[in-house]
């Protein structure tokens, strides 16, 4: 196991040095783009875009460009942005990154809890109204997009029903820090907790349900029933240990790319300033030091996230600590 953990620790840390350099050619090494130019503006002169190169190092080889904007985003700490002059990007992120973990981490508790005893109770009652119930409602889930529903959950809660004894509660559209009202921090991200986690509801639920189906045909399960075991035993011990495998791996590219900013409609529509809207804002302004944090970021999650669910992989089947 610990060879194991060993070669995941190794991979990690290779495949986010590759994602590095590559962001790093794409944003400063395509041909055609030439970060001076955005930053000293329209119809500037060639003594003003030398001089810009020369300020911020875009004179230099790519090499050292590199290890200069490696050194400040992970070393010196002090890499500032292109467009706000002097604004540093670290804190940008780390202001930005509660939000988004705080979003993510609500609705994947709520997503897994109600998936998972969806799922189940589909399968139990597989082929009979409940069945067809469960998996209605998961379709339903899938079909509503992100921002409609949001739109529609605000309406109701901000606007029509704000008033009555029902949404009074609800606080304006925001974020409010857990180290400032645990309270406020809750009932802000109630809705958006809501909302990001009823398309991953039905999904989930319906690749659970045929994991199930297809676990109980299995051999083990025949031979866990043949030993006498309760159904409630060999459906919880045996047949959903396995089926968590499809369902654990989905979980790991969701949340990685969840936290990394694929959250930036529902941050939009609630008004939640996290990574995905601070992406999405960089790039509206080409602000490359920016950008090249939060794609950093959002790789480091998403390759956090893929080595957990190699780890739980092998806590479930002893088989792929081979691999």
């Amino acid at each position: 196991m610990l060879r194991f953990v060993a070669r995941r620790l190794v991979s990690m840390v290779f495949v986010l040095f590759s994602i590095s350099v590559l962001s790093f050619l794409i944003f400063f090494a395509t041909p055609g783009v030439d970060p001076a130019a955005r930053i000293a503006g329209r119809n500037a002169d060639q003594a003003t875009l030398r001089a810009v190169r020369k300020d911020f190092g875009l004179d230099q080889p790519l090499p050292v460009r590199y290890a200069v904007m490696m050194k400040k985003l992970f070393i010196t700490r002090d890499l500032t942005s292109y467009v706000n002059r002097g604004a540093a990007v670290i804190p940008q992120v780390t202001q930005a990154a509660p939000v988004t973990l705080s979003l993510v981490l609500g609705a994947a508790v709520i997503w897994v809890v109600f998936s998972v005893a969806m799922g189940l109770l589909a399968a139990v009652f597989r082929g009979k109204p409940i069945d067809t119930a469960v998996m209605i409602v998961g379709l339903v889930g899938i079909s509503m997009p992100v921002f409609w529903l949001g739109e529609v959950v605000n309406l109701l809660t901000q606007s029509r029903f704000h008033d009555t004894a029902v949404f009074s509660w609800v606080p304006p559209l925001g974020y409010v820090p857990f180290t400032q009202s645990p309270v406020g921090w809750f009932t802000s991200l109630v809705f958006p907790w809501l909302t990001l986690s009823i398309l991953y509801i039905g999904i989930y639920a319906r690749v659970l349900r045929s994991a199930l189906v297809e676990a109980q045909e299995e051999d083990y399960v025949r031979t866990a029933r043949a030993k006498g075991l309760t159904e409630r035993r060999v459906l919880i011990r045996h047949a959903l240990r396995t089926s968590l495998i499809a369902f654990v791996s989905l979980f790991g590219l969701d949340f990685g790319a969840l936290v990394g900013g694929g959250a930036l409609l529902t941050e939009v529509v609630f008004g939640l300033h996290g990574v995905g809207k601070l992406t999405f804002d960089s790039l509206q302004n080409l602000d490359l030091p920016v950008i090249l944090a939060t794609v950093i970021y959002a790789a480091f999650f998403v390759v956090v996230a893929n080595a957990v669910v190699d780890l739980v992989y092998a806590s479930l089947d002893p088989r792929v600590r081979r691999a």
